[in-house]
């Protein structure tokens, strides 16, 4: 049979393990499984299957009669690449590779494949590098031996007994040093830039959420931009941010960000806060649900896990968006409806159609404005540089010049009124 030789053609395996209390909705686990694998674009994923457990066994995890009967159907089709959804232990995929013959990859490695596919910036790429060798190094792969040359110098430092396994433990070790040097760096370069925009009076309001629960076309819908919005996990990774005036609001920075995704691999939690950092620093917070998925429940549960690890606490102004109504039948819509009315703090919408977007606006204008109260300020001519900031606020009420200066009426939060101390 003729195939794309260009493309790696993979098979999807979803274990569902009885004994594991944390399983997930087996059916939509896999889809998710196949939609990341999908994300990749030079997998062709042939065949997927659901395998069902009653424990993981310690050397293969499945059993061996279930490992012959996936070992011909893998020989048949010609599969080249095993994605195997959940965590395999270096030992288990040393085995299943050797029994099957062909490269096995868990779902941490396929999430870090992802990401170091889809990095942008420059502290993205370091960080997904990062965490690929944190990875790496669990599994001893001697593919990395390469990273010996590269620190140079005249062999002595190894010792004449070293092992393949410790000289390649040792040089990703090495590199990961080098790697945080870099990112430190980086890091600080963005602390500064971070500092400047704080100075940009502008409160942030930052949409957060399952990876494919719609941001980005939220995003793009509200600020007329056009990032990547497509109906696979992981189109945006970096995120993005853009001024917008809110209708009889303040002007706001709405940031969009990395989608999150349950059993997050451990090594990408660092990854993430650096991605998330505008989130922390974020006035308000808005969590976007695909409310037609048949997990959203469960997807809601690891976005704010993943959330509360990160740091960000209750306090902080939390508002639901339950997006694509439009994808959900009459009976579910009213449902959805009449939940979203017995709290305020959730709204029904769909990003593709706009429906539900006016009411959602008016509340984050409501909780931006936090409580405003009218000062009378005084300023002389030589300060124009303040007079022309409460103008570009759109705080002033009225103005009268005087014989010295200004005496202008604001309008404005004790946060503006911070930062105009601060002027």
């Amino acid at each position: 049979m003729e195939h794309d030789r260009t493309r790696t053609r993979a098979w999807v395996l979803h274990p569902e393990i009885k004994s594991d209390e944390q399983r997930r909705v087996p059916g939509p686990a896999l889809e998710e499984a196949v939609a990341l694998a999908a994300a990749l674009p030079d997998l062709d994923v042939i065949g997927s299957d659901i395998v069902r457990l009653p424990r993981a066994q310690p050397g293969l995890l499945f059993g061996t009669g279930k490992i012959e009967e996936l070992g011909e159907r893998f020989h048949d089709a010609e599969v080249e690449l095993v994605l195997i959804d959940g965590p395999v232990t270096p030992v288990q995929q040393r085995n299943l590779e050797k029994a099957w013959k062909v490269k096995i990859l868990d779902r941490t490695g396929l999430i870090l494949e992802i990401f170091s596919d889809r990095a942008r910036t420059r502290e993205g790429v370091l960080q997904v590098e990062m965490a690929a060798l944190s990875y790496q190094r669990t599994r001893l792969v001697r593919a990395w031996t390469h990273l010996e040359r590269q620190r140079g110098g005249l062999g002595f430092v190894g010792g004449p007994g070293e092992t393949q396994i410790e000289a390649d433990r040792r040089a990703i070790d090495d590199q990961l040093v080098r790697l945080r040097r870099q990112l430190q760096k980086v890091i600080k370069t963005r602390t500064l830039h971070r500092a400047a925009r704080a100075k940009v009076p502008y409160p942030i309001v930052a949409l957060v959420g399952y990876t494919n629960a719609g941001k980005s076309t939220l995003f793009n819908r509200l600020t007329g931009a056009e990032v990547m919005a497509k109906d696979m996990l992981f189109a945006t990774l970096d995120p993005t941010m853009r001024r917008v005036e809110l209708p009889d609001g303040p002007e706001v920075i709405l940031s969009d960000t990395v989608g999150f995704i349950s059993n997050l691999p451990t090594e990408l939690v660092a990854a993430f806060r650096a991605t998330l950092e505008e989130v922390l620093g974020a006035d308000i917070v808005v969590h976007v649900r695909d409310i037609s998925h048949e997990d959203t429940e469960a997807q809601a549960r690891d976005v704010e896990t993943i959330l509360t690890s990160l740091g960000v606490d209750d306090e902080r102004p939390r508002l639901e968006v339950w997006n694509k109504i439009d994808l959900l039948n009459e009976d579910e819509r009213e449902a959805t409806f009449a939940r979203a009315d017995r709290d305020p703090s959730i709204f029904a919408i769909s990003a593709v159609t706009g429906e539900g977007i006016e009411p959602l606006l008016a509340e984050i204008a409501v909780n931006l404005q936090g409580v405003r109260h009218e000062t009378v300020l005084t300023l002389a001519f030589s300060e124009g540089n303040k007079r022309a900031w409460l103008f570009r606020q759109d705080v002033v009420q009225s103005e009268e010049q005087t014989d010295d200066g200004f005496q202008i009426t604001v309008l404005w939060t004790d946060k503006q009124a911070a930062q105009f101390a601060a002027l």
